[in-house]
């Protein structure tokens, strides 16, 4: 991650930005542009990968737009507002950086040790920022006039359905429990069966039921037990306890509560069946967030100028934009993933689509430029 930031931050450099690193460890390039008094429009997205991910996920709207940059400086254009690269940090490990940039990012949050073996303030540090001037890195609403991402679909839509461009309306908002079984452990062998408080029975039946009810409700809502721990996981024990992940996805946040709730009355009756008890925390939320129209509309004429298709979609993903939605108006440019592979070290986009989809975020924010005060 050091050195893909040093590569990016030269490139940056290349396409005559001027470059800082902001106390959450976000890279930020700067054009200045002809008015003194607008707000910067901003494009970006990450660098960052989860574990046995892919090369498109992120590098594709974080090269895209400095790809754009770069344009601008080779025809020597300049725009009425300041442009603003943005390669906003820890994206995969919540969205770390684009939510210092909001405000959203909980002080606690620092100490939660990642995937790297590092906390989050320690990941801070040694990514340039500072974690002990995190305010200094917020943004106010007003500070920034819209900001666009370009992404890769991570689903197999667009190419299924051979369209060049997604026009995305809104990211889903997300929302995660920490699901707690308590049964009780006891021999495997002396235990008869219908004398168990078996919990990972009882963790096997509630993904079941995750399932059904999600599938049950009209919709495009998605809804996925995604991790489990099983004790004390010996294979002559019975279970005595399990803890698992629940997740729900959808771009209504009430529509996201109803089912849970709906899970949670079914899970009551699972709970006297198998003699368990269930418990759930929560402890994550991202907020839904709809795209704004004026720029959907732009992406939509810079598509059809470049004779390309497109398509309006949701985003299934959380991304970089949500927290921005909190600042400013967002627009996200989708372009075909090949097989809907993702976080996959699988995961491509054809050349041809990451160039149409650079073209497209570079007409847009022209569009913008002319469009927004």
């Amino acid at each position: 991650d050091l050195a893909a930031r040093v590569f990016v931050q030269d490139l940056m450099q290349s396409a005559q930005l001027s470059v800082t690193v902001d106390a959450a460890g976000n890279i930020i390039g700067r054009r200045e542009g002809t008015a003194s008094d607008l707000p910067a429009l901003m494009l970006g997205s990450h660098i960052d990968s989860v574990p046995h991910g892919g090369n498109f996920d992120g590098p594709v709207g974080s090269l895209g737009a400095i790809e754009v940059a770069h344009s601008l400086a080779d025809h020597d254009i300049a725009l009425r507002h300041p442009i603003e690269v943005a390669v906003f940090q820890n994206e995969e490990g919540g969205k770390t950086g684009s939510r210092a940039m909001s405000g959203e990012l909980d002080l606690a949050e620092l100490d939660l040790v990642t995937h790297s073996g590092h906390s989050i303030g320690d990941g801070i540090g040694i990514l340039g920022g500072d974690p002990r001037r995190l305010e200094t890195a917020r943004k106010q609403k007003g500070d920034i006039a819209a900001y666009l991402e370009l992404h890769v679909e991570q689903g197999g839509l667009l190419e299924a359905e051979r369209i060049d461009i997604g026009v995305v309306e809104g990211i889903v908002g997300i929302k995660r429990w920490t699901v707690s079984i308590s049964g009780f452990a006891n021999h495997a062998g002396t235990t008869p069966m219908t004398d168990r408080r078996d919990a990972l029975l009882a963790a096997a039946r509630f993904v079941e039921t995750v399932n059904r009810v999600v599938t049950s409700i009209d919709g495009r809502q998605v809804g996925t037990v995604g991790q489990l721990e099983v004790s004390p996981g010996a294979p002559n024990v019975i279970p005595g306890h399990v803890t698992l992940s629940l997740e729900i996805r959808d771009l209504d946040m009430e529509k996201i509560d109803f089912v849970f709730e709906t899970i949670r009355t079914d899970t009551d009756a699972l709970a006297k069946a198998t003699g368990v008890s269930f418990e759930f925390e929560q402890f994550y939320v991202s907020r839904a967030a709809p795209t704004d129209e004026r720029i959907r509309s732009s992406i939509d004429d810079a598509a059809a100028q470049l004779d390309l298709s497109s398509l309006r979609m949701p985003s299934g993903a959380g991304h970089d934009a949500q927290s921005i939605a909190l600042l400013a108006p967002i627009g996200m440019i989708f372009i075909p993933s090949v097989g809907g592979i993702s976080h996959s070290p699988e995961e491509f986009s054809q050349p041809q689509d990451v160039t149409n989809g650079a073209n497209v975020l570079l007409h847009t924010l022209v569009e913008l430029d002319a469009a927004f005060d």
